[in-house]
């Protein structure tokens, strides 16, 4: 698993290979960005016999704690050949700006 930070944003990549769409899920709550999913043993009737099974299979979840510096509305996920892709956009922070008063008599 990767984060990055950008400019404009946190992403975290996921290498999730051979995990269907559909069994996996990303939700945020109470300031925590959660996924989950779960990599299922294709039992082929074909395929018995095996001698060894290395590959992990199973469910798995990871927790972030997310920075106040986070939309966390505005969020995206995207998947795409066994790779997890989550953007996490960071607010517009407020910058210092001058303001010109005037000066009456």
């Amino acid at each position: 698993m990767d984060i990055l930070e950008t400019d404009n944003d946190l992403v975290i990549k996921a290498d999730l290979p051979e995990v269907d769409m559909k069994d996996i899920s990303v939700d945020i709550e109470n300031g925590t960005l959660t996924l989950k999913g779960e990599r299922r043993f294709e039992q082929d009737e074909k395929a018995q016999g095996y001698h060894r099974i290395e590959r992990s299979y199973g469910s798995f979840a990871r927790y972030f704690s997310l920075p106040e510096t986070v939309e966390a509305d505005k969020v995206n996920a995207g998947y795409k050949n066994g790779v997890l892709t989550v953007t996490l956009p960071k607010k517009e922070i407020a910058k210092p700006r001058s303001i010109k008063v005037e000066i009456h008599q």
